[in-house]
């Protein structure tokens, strides 16, 4: 009897099989398919245990989008995901569809101590709540509570709660993105989407020019945003646009972190997740984030205490899918 997991994204969907008993950051068989060549999940699986025979016992899905009542649409594919129709594919068992960052969450009491960079050593109380904050193309939180002898994860959509500045850059970036939109959530500044949101600001209003090369980047590539990461980091000297911009992320990711710290009362640990802490770990060690994290008042002296991680193996939502589904088994 095995356990499937599977985490699906628009682009790449992995699947594998786990045992109870080895635990789920265990895969004792991975393929990860290219979604687009499929129509659907149940394709997959097909293709999956066509190669790899096994009786499931359970199984739980990733998935990047809302899931709604054991259904689910996948952002940027096509596919429509209903846990009834994967159970009749898989021979009638138990199947859980989860939002991908509550997999992200549930694996985090699993995690070892390559899958993490510690930024905050701090003091972690056992059984304390844990934040899980995550900028990638969004930004996505959750947060995991103690539970009859195990975490147990909850979804969120804080993100897309509003932006509140802490100085008064961050003031004026808020007013320029009032003149755009009715609502300035924290994934608007706070994510792959926000970093360009942050450059315009500075470009248009603080500096009122941009660096040439950067500008021609800029234009011609699919995505700004690795444009102004790169132009931030530039050995051979910073566009100081980007910089600026970056600096800014820096701060207001650490302000919401520690948001969402207090918000759950994460004395267990916040964990960064998402593609873009890995990419910026030597700049989240600096004094930026830590700082932004750390400034709320009368309960900075809690924030010191809170341990801060950045989540490093991919895989993480994978393992999470798979931790899910032994809970229920």
């Amino acid at each position: 009897m095995h356990i499937l997991a599977g985490d699906i994204g628009g682009t790449k969907t992995i699947c594998a099989l786990f045992s109870a008993e080895t635990g789920p950051h265990a895969p004792l068989v991975e393929v990860t398919f290219p979604s687009g060549q499929y129509d659907s999940l149940e394709a997959v699986i097909r293709a999956f245990l066509a190669e790899h025979p096994a009786t499931i016992e359970a199984a739980c899905f990733g998935v990047a989008g809302p899931v709604v009542e054991g259904r689910a649409e996948i952002t940027n594919l096509p596919w429509v995901i209903e846990a009834q129709q994967i159970g009749a594919e898989i021979g009638g068992a138990a199947v859980f569809l989860i939002n991908d960052l509550k997999a992200v969450a549930q694996a985090v009491p699993f995690l070892e101590p390559d899958d993490v960079a510690t930024l905050n050593q701090g003091e972690p109380a056992a059984g304390g709540s844990i934040g899980v904050i995550a900028p990638g193309t969004g930004l996505g939180e959750a947060f995991l509570t103690w539970d009859k002898g195990r975490y147990r994860a909850h979804p969120s959509e804080g993100g897309h709660s509003s932006f509140a500045p802490t100085t008064s850059t961050e003031a004026g970036l808020l007013e320029y993105l009032l003149e755009q939109h009715h609502h300035v959530s924290y994934e608007r500044v706070c994510s792959g989407l926000g970093i360009p949101n942050i450059y315009r600001y500075f470009r248009d209003r603080v500096f009122k020019q941009e660096t040439p090369s950067v500008a021609a980047q800029l234009a011609a590539a699919p995505d700004p945003t690795p444009v102004i990461v790169r132009g931030a980091l530039n050995p051979a000297g910073p566009c100081p646009v980007c910089a600026a911009t970056l600096d800014c992320f820096l701060g207001i990711f650490g302000s919401e972190a520690g948001n969402l710290a207090l918000k759950v009362l994460a004395t267990g640990g916040i964990y960064l997740g998402g593609g873009i802490p890995p990419r910026l770990l030597p700049q989240l060690r600096g004094e930026r984030f830590l700082n932004a994290m750390r400034n709320k008042g009368r309960f900075s002296d809690l924030m010191e205490r809170v341990p801060v991680h950045v989540i490093l193996n991919a895989k993480t939502g994978l393992y999470g899918a798979a931790a899910y589904a032994m809970m229920h088994l």
